[in-house]
């Protein structure tokens, strides 16, 4: 009778485990891209949908964080580069680096809905955040951001970085960019200077956020996750994190997070307790052949 017994719960054990579904593996810590992709930007999208651009010719990559597999959303087109990006309402807001111009995608085909010329001079247009009520680019060129209108609508309005802000003329400026939720208040990150600033999204004015002496070198992407604010710095392969006031008037550095899988790291965006920061690789050479990946970690 024990026999019996125990020979129908190991049947009915097997059974469950048939019909149960398998448990999801772990997100993998390191998801390849394309070899001679030259990455430069990420978005997370819906779910584990990402997204990555290239600096080679302005494609953009679509891939699942959970099984690393992926490929080309937006093809490969001349004249065209894709840096710092964004996810928002089912569309992908690219910044165009030295072309001066700014791109949106539809997240779902990979379409163009718009392109923008935001300037003619000198420029790299590095970054982008979304906000309720338009998108704002970086340049890293010019002291100004660029507020481009949700959906595609036309119009592009200069605005000029203005209060506690410092241009550094010749040298890389203004990189990362982000938003407090409700839009009132963007927050950036001033490369060269590794200075972090606050700015009026209506009239440019920044105050510099005051971080006891310390600083953000080769400050790169940058991610504001409530009074948490976590900025790239990429060629130091180190990710600072930064404990903000309420106010955000003042932070301190209370972290600084190396990888061993870091190389040359500049952008991160998040899911959940995860960060995921696109490997860059500016010190090694740019071949055809060149392995890019984007690396996860925790925050």
């Amino acid at each position: 009778m024990r026999r019996t017994l125990r020979s129908l719960a190991l049947a009915f054990g097997l059974a469950l485990s048939l019909a149960l579904p398998a448990a999801a593996g772990p997100f993998p810590e390191v998801i390849s891209l394309p070899n001679g992709f030259r990455p430069e930007g990420i978005a997370i999208g819906n779910g584990s949908t990402f997204y990555v651009g290239s600096l080679a010719n302005g494609a953009v990559y679509r891939g699942d964080l959970r099984t690393g597999a992926g490929d080309v959303l937006v093809p490969a087109q001349s004249g065209r580069v894709s840096v710092g990006l964004e996810f928002d309402g089912g569309l992908l807001y690219v910044a165009g680096g030295p072309t001066g111009q700014a791109y949106v995608y539809d997240a779902a085909t990979g379409a163009s809905v718009a392109s923008y010329q935001l300037t003619t001079g000198p420029s790299f247009v590095n970054d982008v955040v979304v906000t309720k009520e338009a998108a704002y680019f970086t340049d890293s060129f010019q002291p100004v951001l660029y507020r481009v209108p949700l959906g595609g609508a036309p119009g592009v309005a200069v605005i000029p970085l203005g209060g506690d802000f410092t241009f550094v003329p010749g040298a890389f400026n203004t990189n990362g960019i982000d938003a407090t939720p409700d839009g009132k208040t963007l927050v950036i990150v001033q490369s060269t200077l590794g200075a972090l600033y606050t700015v009026d999204p209506g009239t440019g004015v920044a105050d510099q956020i005051d971080l006891s002496g310390g600083a953000v070198s080769s400050g790169d992407g940058i991610l504001l996750d409530g009074k948490t604010l976590y900025v790239v710095q990429n060629v130091l392969n180190q990710v600072a994190v930064v404990s903000l006031a309420p106010d955000l008037s003042a932070g301190v550095i209370v972290a600084v997070v190396t990888n061993p899988l870091f190389d040359v790291p500049t952008t991160i965006d998040e899911r959940g307790n995860r960060l995921y920061a696109v490997n860059a690789r500016f010190s090694t050479p740019p071949t055809p052949t060149t392995a890019y990946s984007v690396v996860q970690f925790d925050k």
